[in-house]
C-alpha cells in the first residue's frame, strides 16, 4: 500500500512523526506480508525557522519527500495553490490513500485534491468542533470530515459531533489522540531553554502563556485586556511571542510588569516549559491538551474551545479576553485535580495504522 501524508505546519509534523514510527513498526512486524510505503508532502504553509535539519534529526521525524514551498497570502490563494500542487504530486505518485491531519489550509487542500481524484482520504483528529464558523480552521475541519472515507476521532465527544452531522458511523474510528503519543515519546527528550536561568524564575512557579490567534492578536482591545490580566498574575509569566505580536504590543505601549517575553521556542523546549510550569494560559487548541497531558491547569483565552471535555472536567477554564476572568483563573487556588482518560493510552498511532493497513 502507498500512503501519501500531507502536512503544512510544525504541529502536524510532530503528529506525523508518531504515525510514521507506527508505520515502521508495522512494516517490521509484517515483513514479507502487507507493508505500507509512506510519502510525505509538505505544503510549506507555515515557514518555521525552527524546522531546520536539526529539528528533524532531534525529533526523529522523516524529512518530506516533497516541499511545495507555498506559504503566505490569503486563505483562498494559499488553498488554491496548494490544491493545484498537491494534485500534481498525487498524479505522479498515485497513492492508494491520502492522510491529512487537523484543520489547516493544507489539510483541506490535501483532502480536496485526493477526493477529486477519487483517492480515499483518511482524516486524523476528525470531529473537532468549536461551532464558530468565523474561524477558518472550523471550515477546514468540517469540509475535510465530510469528504473523508475514514475519520479517526480522538474522543467520544468528537464521535458524537460527527454522528450529529450525519456522518456514517461505519466511517468513524474512536482511537485516542496522537498528541498524547507524542508527549509520552518526547517528554524524556525535553530541553530546558538556554535563557531560562537568566529570568530568575523558579521551576514550578511560573505561568506559561501563548497567544497567537488572530482574534486576539489583531484586535487591539482584546490584546490589551489580555495583557492587563496577565500583568496581575501572582506568578511571573513566560510568554514566547511572535515578532508580529511584539510589534502590536509596542504600539499599544502596555506595561509588561512580571511578563517575560521571549522568542518562539522549539517543540522540545515547549515540552519542558509545559512540564515545569505551574499553570498554562493559552489560546492554542493543541497547548490546551498538552497542559492536560502534563497535568497542569489551563486558562483558555478564547470564547469557545474544541476540547469541551476538559472544561467539563474542571481542568480548563474559558475566560475569553476578559481581564477580570483571566486574573481570577490564573490566581485561583480552586482547581480540580488533573485526572481523567479522555485521549487514549498513548497507542493511538498503532490503532490508526491497524485500520489503514486493512483498507482496500
Amino acid at each position: 500500500m502507498k500512503l501519501l501524508t500531507v502536512v503544512g505546519a510544525r504541529p502536524q509534523f510532530v503528529k506525523a512523526a508518531v504515525v510514521s514510527r507506527a508505520i515502521k513498526q508495522f512494516n517490521t512486524e509484517n515483513m514479507g506480508q502487507t507493508s505500507i510505503q509512506e510519502i510525505i508532502c509538505h505544503t510549506g504553509q507555515h515557514y518555521d525557522a525552527n524546522m531546520s535539519d536539526v529539528f528533524f534529526d532531534e525529533m526523529q521525524i522523516p524529512k518530506p519527500d516533497y516541499n511545495l514551498g507555498i506559504g503566505g497570502g490569503s486563505h483562498g490563494a494559499m488553498t488554491g495553490q496548494q490544491l493545484e500542487k498537491i494534485e500534481q504530486v498525487l498524479k505522479k505518485e498515485k497513492p492508494d490513500v491520502v492522510l491529512v491531519y487537523g484543520d489547516t489550509n493544507s489539510t483541506l487542500a490535501g483532502a480536496l485534491a485526493a477526493s477529486k481524484l477519487h483517492i480515499p482520504v483518511v482524516h486524523i483528529e476528525a470531529g473537532l468542533r468549536s461551532y464558530n464558523r468565523k474561524m477558518p480552521e472550523e471550515i477546514n475541519r468540517v469540509l475535510t470530515d465530510h469528504i473523508s472515507e475514514n475519520l479517526f476521532a480522538p474522543t467520544e465527544v468528537s464521535l458524537n459531533n460527527l454522528l450529529k452531522e450525519g456522518v456514517s458511523d461505519s466511517k468513524i474510528h474512536v482511537v485516542g489522540d496522537v498528541m498524547y503519543d507524542a508527549v509520552i515519546f518526547y517528554k524524556d527528550k525535553a530541553r530546558k531553554p538556554v535563557w531560562f536561568e537568566g529570568l530568575s524564575v523558579v521551576q514550578g512557579e511560573f505561568v506559561l502563556c501563548t497567544i497567537h490567534r488572530a482574534e486576539n492578536t489583531e484586535d487591539t482591545d482584546r490584546l490589551a485586556s489580555i495583557f492587563k490580566g496577565l500583568q496581575r498574575s501572582n506568578l511571573p509569566v513566560i510568554l514566547p511571542l511572535h515578532p508580529r505580536t511584539k510589534a502590536c504590543l509596542a504600539e499599544l505601549k502596555l506595561e509588561l510588569g512580571n511578563i517575560h517575553i521571549v522568542d518562539p521556542v522549539g517543540y522540545l523546549e515547549m515540552v519542558w516549559l509545559e512540564s515545569h510550569c505551574h499553570l498554562v494560559a493559552t489560546d492554542s487548541g493543541g497547548v490546551q491538551k498538552e497542559a492536560f497531558f502534563h497535568k497542569k491547569p489551563c486558562v483558555t483565552m478564547r470564547d469557545e474551545t474544541e476540547w469541551v471535555e476538559l472544561v467539563r472536567a474542571g481542568v480548563n477554564r474559558l475566560v475569553g479576553a476578559s481581564e477580570e476572568k483571566i486574573v481570577d483563573a490564573i490566581n485561583s487556588d480552586n482547581w480540580d485535580g488533573i485526572q481523567g482518560d479522555f485521549y487514549g493510552d498513548g497507542n493511538t498511532a498503532e490503532r490508526i495504522i491497524g485500520v489503514i493497513s486493512k483498507l482496500k
